[in-house]
This record gives structure tokens, C-alpha cells and sequence, in this order.
């Protein structure tokens, strides 16, 4: 029997939170294009571009850990609005910045917000969409591929009339998205429990949730390496790079989606993942080993989206169910260590490639191989894990990629 459109129609609030996510998810990989105009035009060398990555990327790991005890005392719209705002303010100041150290620092309080944002945006949708979870998640999962696909693109675009048009771009779209929900996103009440900020720390004294986190803060270091340092060697303009990483970010997207949960129900959560960060691993080599190619570079960062799209979904899976905690908590706790702890992972590969072009590729895929020997070594305290599969298009699955993503 085929849905009617009463049962499919979405209430006016739900669109406004997804176009708003769209936009957050796209802020990860728009700078991409435009790293490499940035550094000519503002005289920085590639290290201290890459600290826009850097600062970003520590802002939101840190934050993550306050985003439950926000959200718990202001609730949700509160939460998504004082996200937005935070992103419309930072990111036009960062248009309007005349170096690259303005908009390092600009670029971290953006990272302030978009935690603010992306830790709410789900539960928000799914409480106010109708036709049940399922078509919300579908909804929101939808907002995430699309906004992590074209970010790139995007950033190619506006890149191309100047660097400063990205950093503009998300301001206006989220200025947009503020008035939407401000005027469409009905008050919700506030949650009865509140959050400690200490819950995450007491969390991860938890060996399995030590594990996951450890493991995905060496991974992240290859891939950093992949997102701030490639445009470098790739040494091509910002349409070229848009292009290129709006590869890299479909197949991430139809991965995490898709691809993810039909390998987890057939090999099992663990073995996935070790098998994905292995290949990723062996990706980065093989970048290294022809860093002088820009083919093999294009063919690898393309590619490394399937790796990363299959791991970041099983892994903050994992950690969903790694420790006997509430799941928001495991989350921040997963999400500080590995932003906060990968942090200098941009602008180690910016140093390095000062040097060697193939040094940072080296150090990511030797980084990201050890975080297989970690999984492996600790795979006695995780080994529970797939004995708890979620259900297709479940809150956990989404919450999951979006952690991940």
C-alpha cells in the first residue's frame, strides 16, 4: 500500500532543522578548496593554514562535553539557536579577516557552534517529525549525505570568486536557518535529567569506551592528513578540489548509509572495522609512495571515502554500546578524545609536508595502522558488541554516523 501524502508530508519545523543540517555538515569539508588560495593570498605556509582545521577541531572536541549539560538545562531550540547564531557570527568574521590567524581563531569558535548544533539537531527532528522514526532518521540521514557531498562543491564554487565567498556563504544560509527555526520550531520543554560535565570523563575509565576512543584519535591523524594536507600536493584550483572531494564525500555518505550496516549484519562489527581502518590505511601508503602522482592522489582521496564512510558508522557504533553508560555521555566522551586528541594531526601533516611531500601520508597511514593493533588489542573488552545490532534507520544508527561523520 503506497504512503499517502498526509503520512509522508513532514511539519514545516522538521525542514528548517534538516536544511540547517545541511549546511553544519557541508562546514566539514568546504574549506578544502579554498586552503591552498588561502595561503598564497595571505602569505601562510601550509601549517599554518591547516590550523584552521586544528583549532576548528579542538573547539568541538572540547565542546562536545558541555553540549549535554547545554541542551539539559535550555533544551533543544534554545541549543540549535545559540548554535547558529555562534556559526553566522564566527564564520562572516572569518570572510572578513585579513589573516590567517583571525581566521584560526574565528574558525574555532565556529567549531563552538556547529557542537552546539549537530549534538541537537537529531533528537530535535525526531521528535517533531511525523510518520514515525524511521522517516525522520531517513530524513536526517539524507541532510548528512547531501551536506557532506556538497560541501566541497560548494566551496569550489564560491572559492572560485574568492576565499572569502565560502566563509560568507555558510553565514547568510545560516542566518536563514536561525529565522526558520526560530519562527517554525515550536518551544520544547525541558529535560527532567540534567547532564554532568564530569559524566565523560567517569565514563571512559570504562576499558572498551578507552578502546574505541584511542583508536579513532590514531585514525584520525590519517585522516586529517587526507582532508587538510592533500589540497597541497594536489596543487590544483579551487573547482578541481571542490570536485575531488566531493567524490571523497559521496562515497563517505552512501557508505556510512548504506554500505556500513549490509557489511556489519554479514561480518560482524569488529572485523569491519579493522578491515576498513586497514585499507585506509594501506590508501595512505600507497599516497605516499606516489605523493609526486596527482592521479594516484586524486584516485586515493576519492577512494577514502569508502574506508572512512564504513568505519566512522561501525566504530561510534561501538561506542554507543562499548560501556554501560547513557549513550549521549559515551558519545562526548568518544568525541573529546578523539577531535580534542587529533587535534594537532593538521598541522603536524602541514609541518611535515613542508619537507616531504610524502612524509605526512607516511605518518598518517603508520598512525592509522596502530589504530588497528589498538582495536586488536583490545578487542576482549568489545567483544559484546555485536551481540547488540540496532535496527535499520534506528536513532542510535543515525546518532551514530553523525558522531562519526
Amino acid at each position: 500500500m503506497s504512503a499517502t501524502p498526509e503520512r509522508t508530508k513532514q511539519p514545516k519545523a522538521v525542514y528548517a532543522v534538516a536544511f540547517a543540517s545541511v549546511i553544519a555538515f557541508m562546514g566539514i569539508g568546504l574549506v578544502d578548496p579554498i586552503l591552498k588560495p588561502i595561503g598564497e593570498q595571505l602569505h601562510a605556509s601550509p601549517s599554518q593554514v591547516s590550523l584552521l582545521f586544528t583549532s576548528y577541531m579542538l573547539v568541538t572536541g572540547v565542546a562536545m562535553l558541555i553540549t549535554g549539560v547545554v541542551s539539559s538545562r535550555f533544551g533543544a531550540k534554545r541549543t540549535l539557536l545559540a548554535g547558529l547564531a555562534v556559526i553566522v557570527i564566527f564564520a562572516a568574521l572569518a570572510g572578513l579577516s585579513d589573516t590567517v590567524a583571525q581566521i584560526v581563531g574565528f574558525r574555532a569558535g565556529w567549531g563552538l557552534g556547529n557542537a552546539l548544533f549537530i549534538a541537537t539537531a537529531l533528537a530535535t527532528i525526531v521528535g517533531a517529525a511525523s510518520g514515525g522514526v524511521a522517516r525522520a532518521i531517513i530524513l536526517y540521514e539524507a541532510a548528512l549525505g547531501i551536506g557532506i557531498a556538497t560541501g566541497p562543491l560548494v566551496g569550489g564554487v564560491l572559492g572560485g570568486i574568492s576565499w572569502r565567498g565560502p566563509f560568507f556563504g555558510v553565514s547568510v544560509l545560516m542566518a536563514i536557518a536561525f529565522v526558520a527555526i526560530l519562527v517554525l520550531l515550536p518551544e520544547s520543554p525541558k529535560p527532567a535529567h540534567r547532564t554532568s560535565i564530569t559524566a565523560p570523563f567517569r565514563a571512559l575509565r570504562h576499558r572498551g569506551l578507552l578502546v574505541v576512543s584511542l583508536t579513532a584519535l590514531l585514525y584520525n591523524f590519517g585522516f586529517f592528513t587526507l582532508l587538510a594536507y592533500t589540497p597541497f600536493p594536489l596543487d590544483m584550483g579551487t573547482y578541481a578540489i571542490g570536485f575531488i572531494f566531493c567524490g571523497w564525500g559521496i562515497l563517505l555518505a552512501v557508505s556510512s548509509v548504506f554500505l556500513a550496516p549490509r557489511l556489519q549484519r554479514r561480518y560482524g562489527t569488529l572485523p569491519m572495522m579493522c578491515a576498513a581502518i586497514g585499507l585506509f590505511a594501506a590508501d595512505l601508503a600507497v599516497m605516499a609512495l606516489f605523493a609526486d602522482s596527482k592521479p594516484v592522489l586524486i584516485a586515493g582521496t576519492v577512494l577514502a571515502g569508502l574506508f572512512l564512510g564504513v568505519n566512522n558508522t561501525l566504530i561510534t557504533e561501538a561506542v554507543m554500546i562499548s560501556a554501560p553508560v547513557e549513550r549521549s555521555t559515551a558519545s562526548a566522551a568518544y568525541s573529546f578524545v578523539r577531535f580534542a586528541g587529533g587535534a594537532a594531526a593538521p598541522y603536524l601533516a602541514g609541518k611535515l609536508g613542508e619537507h616531504s611531500t610524502a612524509l605526512p601520508f607516511w605518518l598518517g597511514a603508520a598512525l592509522t595502522a596502530a589504530a588497528v593493533l589498538v582495536l586488536l588489542g583490545g578487542r576482549a573488552a568489545l567483544a559484546h558488541i555485536d551481540e547488540h545490532e540496532p535496527a535499520p534507520h534506528s536513532i542510535d544508527e543515525a546518532r551514530a554516523v553523525t558522531v562519526g561523520d
